[in-house]
């Protein structure tokens, strides 16, 4: 009996391992791939609340030696623009980095907490009950949990055996992507490639080091199966008129345009995260990003439920924060999608929004969209702060995200009259706080976002018990989970 079984140990479901493991929780992922991908795979974007979380956890130097960091500028829809002034984050760049070393250092930090992973193991069925969800495996081999959640992509077998809808608009055309050499001069490629994007935004043929390029063709039309480099010479000579020599693939893939929404991330003891919730096209690489935000979200709240500590509608709250999000993501990505198109109503639209991002307002409210920066989840009336995450603030007692490393939340308190006593094998309590915020007190999730602001003990009491749970009285024993 385990507490919860992940079907997939992509990065999602990586995260969320790790997520549970911080609170005990007995957990193992399942991934049906026997083996990890190939070292030769395309690079994605950690985008500035990844980065935060990551640093909220204690990762983010194993990331930064791994990875090369880039401007934040230019990110919605290519359109060049410098960083915006006023980015309300310690970080200006994101950070380049291949998929691999993301899931082989995730995977490696949910290991190190005490995940189980067992690779080549395939879920092909499930049934669950009011006591747990019964997981059957490719083989026959039948595992039981409390709670299972599906990590498993875009094609989620666990979606699709729950039956949940997936709406939205299939994909009608792909987009290749690949490194590889090529025979032609460098500076021939450069001319021609700068001459296309002229007038086509996707198309990309750009060096990579020691005479490779990585490149990135538009497709009109849908093809099945894995590309070949036969069929990337054969694009370009489309649409370049010539295919630059190019040979020798280090890796190549094929992708829709997709763009497609799950119904609902919960069907009681099952959840959804990453892409099995949300598909769409990589515009601004928002994809890997938004299923990291899905884990961290998620997982102390599924750890409170399994340890007896949750209220009674704090599971529920993962849909209910989580799914509006995905929604505007998806529509920011076709908004890219449209003014990347070739057609002049999308051009005159693509030159006047270039226009308007020369206001510094309007290009941070785009990048505050594409980095996440600029969530703020719907947590009842109050101050504009509330529901928003808080960068990395120091305080009197470090820095805020040093306190949050154990996934517990944060009690931050300038008043010197607050306590949070009764909740303190959960929450953490920082008395003379910081001067930082112009505010008396707040409260923080284990996520990094603001659950309450005000300065009366009953008032910081009741958002406690909201997010928390009842508090433990003196002398009394926190409940044990499975996992224990």
């Amino acid at each position: 009996m385990f507490d919860v079984v992940i079907a997939g140990c992509g990065p999602t479901g990586a995260m969320l391992a790790a997520e549970l493991r911080l609170h005990n929780v007995r957990v193992l992922v399942l991934e049906k791939e026997p083996e990890p991908a190939s070292s030769f795979v395309r690079i994605v974007s950690l985008h500035l609340r990844s980065l935060e979380i990551l640093a909220m956890r204690g990762l983010l130097d194993r990331f930064l030696e791994r990875g090369r960091q880039r401007p934040v500028g230019g990110s919605f829809a290519g359109i060049p623009k410098p960083t915006p002034e006023g980015l309300d984050s310690d970080y200006t760049s994101l950070l380049g980095i291949p998929q691999p070393i993301v899931e082989d250092l995730l995977r490696d930090h949910a290991i190190g907490l005490g995940a189980q992973v067992r690779p080549g193991c395939a879920v092909t069925g499930l049934e669950q009950d009011d006591e747990g969800v019964t997981v059957e495996l490719a083989g026959g081999e039948r595992l039981r949990s409390r709670y299972l959640v599906g990590c498993d992509g875009a094609r989620s077998t666990v979606r699709k055996l729950l039956g949940v809808g997936f709406p939205g608009e299939p994909s009608r055309n792909d987009t290749l992507m690949g490194e590889m050499a090529a025979a032609a001069p460098p500076e021939e490629i450069a001319a021609k490639v700068a001459e296309i994007r002229e007038t086509d935004k996707v198309f990309s043929f750009g060096p990579f080091g020691e005479g490779i390029y990585r490149v990135v063709i538009p497709v009109t039309g849908r093809s099945e199966g894995p590309p070949t480099i036969d069929d990337f010479a054969q694009q370009l000579r489309v649409i370049a008129r010539t295919d630059f020599g190019v040979h020798s693939p280090r890796w190549l893939s094929r992708f829709g345009d997709a763009t497609r929404l799950a119904e609902r991330y919960r069907t009681g003891r099952v959840l959804l995260a990453g892409d099995a919730a949300h598909i769409h096209p990589p515009a601004g690489g928002q994809g890997l990003n938004l299923g990291l935000q899905d884990a961290v979200n998620l997982g102390w709240k599924l750890a409170a439920q399994v340890r007896g500590r949750a209220p009674g509608t704090l599971l529920d709250t993962y849909h209910a924060e989580r799914h509006p999000v995905a929604a505007d993501v998806l529509d920011n990505t076709r908004a890219q999608v449209a003014l990347a198109s070739g057609e002049p109503g999308a051009q005159a639209v693509r030159r006047l929004l270039t226009e308007l991002m020369d206001i510094n307002e309007v290009n941070r409210r785009l990048i505050e969209k594409i980095t996440a920066i600029g969530i703020r989840y719907d947590l009842g009336p109050g101050p504009d702060l509330l529901g928003r995450r808080l960068r990395d603030l120091d305080l009197a007692q470090g820095r805020l995200y040093d306190h949050l490393r154990e996934g517990r939340g944060l009690v931050l308190d300038r008043t010197g009259r607050l306590t949070a006593d009764g909740w303190t094998d959960r929450v953490g309590f920082v008395a003379d706080a910081t001067a930082a915020l112009d505010v008396p007190a707040l409260l923080v999730r284990p996520d990094g976002h603001v659950a309450w602001v005000g300065e009366h003990q009953q008032d910081l009491d009741d958002h406690l018990t909201r997010w928390f749970g009842e508090p433990v009285a003196r002398g009394e024993k926190e409940p044990a989970g499975i996992g224990e």
